[in-house]
């Protein structure tokens, strides 16, 4: 087991993990994909597990459920337990967004996951997580 610092979601049943530092958009961008019909799996902290090929990500029991919102606080949100983990998401400014990236990818467990990197707080950075996932089903 690893446990990373990122929030974790799932869109249609597939995890995403989304990475950067306090206050680059992390838990933002998840509300936007909770918003539409994505699920929390975890908030600001992510254990990742190993089984088999697949990794799989929960949440710490403790903050399990719940999400740190802003001006709000900690409160509670519609999730999943776990999810397989097969994309990671890198928070960048919109200027350091690459136009057509090369496929690259980073390794937690032993195992090789899809990277990409996106503007959190740009409109349509919730599509462009579900167009990827969609991508990377077809290869």
């Amino acid at each position: 087991m690893e446990l990373v610092w990122g929030t974790c979601v799932a869109i249609d049943g597939r995890g995403v993990l989304l990475r950067g530092p306090s206050g680059s958009g992390k838990s933002d961008l998840a509300l936007r994909v909770i918003d539409a019909g994505g699920r929390l799996v975890a908030d600001d902290q992510t254990r990742l597990a190993r089984e088999g090929s697949t990794l799989v990500a929960a949440a710490p029991d403790v903050i399990s459920g719940q999400i740190e919102i802003r001006g709000i606080g900690i409160v509670p949100v519609d999730s999943v337990p776990r999810a397989p983990l097969v994309l990671v998401v890198d928070m960048v400014p919109v200027d350091q967004v690459e136009r057509a990236p090369d496929p690259g990818s980073c390794e937690y467990l032993g195992l090789a996951v899809p990277l990409l990197g996106l503007a959190p707080f740009e409109a349509s950075a919730p599509i462009k997580l579900r167009l990827a996932l969609t991508s990377i089903a077809s290869i």
